[in-house]
């Protein structure tokens, strides 16, 4: 494939992989931590280390399954999608309970936010691996452009969850009053402890489930 005829496909994983860092079991998951900093730049930066433990994994996953010729088994694929939900509900109880100890300035260490980011966007990108193993072998030719083009989607991940956690943080920099504060965070923590709980149902019930008994 000639350069010219690549940019296209290039730019079709980038936009891909901004829609993709806003779905809503990532932004969830990510609120609960970077509602945790008065710091607009720390804010920003979880989206940032979320998005390259996202890539990391993709790359990895994928590009071996590639080279394998190999794709993830749907049970597997599903488990993976179950685990997110019980990531996304752990989050929220974690995040709700931990409001009985915010103080006004609500600082955390950088590291321990920044760690966090990682893990939640490398099981995320355990959980996406299936699907970008497909969508990697129906758009590219060679192993050169499926490097790319998984390099090009996660730069996309990384932008759109950056975007996404900078525009997040401003409530929570703005907000002195600490009632104010807590409740928002409580808000954001309820969503998620719900969501991991339709997540976990709908996955694990509805097509895990289904997905054993069928075989």
């Amino acid at each position: 494939m000639i350069v010219s005829s690549l940019l296209p496909v290039l730019f079709f994983g980038f936009v891909l992989g901004i829609k993709h860092a806003i779905e809503p079991d990532h932004v969830i998951a990510v609120s609960t931590i970077a509602s945790r900093t008065s710091k607009l730049s720390l804010s920003s930066l979880s989206g940032i280390f979320w998005g390259i433990g996202h890539t990391m994994t993709l790359l990895v996953i994928g590009i071996i399954m590639i080279v394998m010729e190999r794709q993830i088994p749907e049970k597997i694929a599903l488990s993976l999608e179950f685990f997110v939900g019980m990531m996304v509900l752990f989050l929220g109880i974690i995040s709700f309970r931990s409001t009985r100890t915010i103080s006004i300035e609500r600082e955390i260490k950088v590291a321990h936010l920044h760690l966090k980011s990682l893990l939640i966007g490398t099981i995320h990108g355990l959980a996406g691996s299936a699907g970008m193993v497909i969508l990697t072998l129906t758009t590219v030719n060679n192993m050169l452009e499926a490097l790319i083009f998984i390099l090009i989607f996660g730069f996309g991940t990384i932008c759109g969850m950056m975007l996404f956690t900078t525009v997040l943080g401003l409530p929570f920099v703005w907000v002195k009053d600490i009632n104010i504060y807590q409740l928002i965070v409580k808000v954001v923590s309820i969503i998620s402890v719900l969501y991991g709980l339709y997540y976990i149902y709908h996955i694990g019930i509805l097509e895990l489930f289904n997905s054993i008994l069928s075989k």
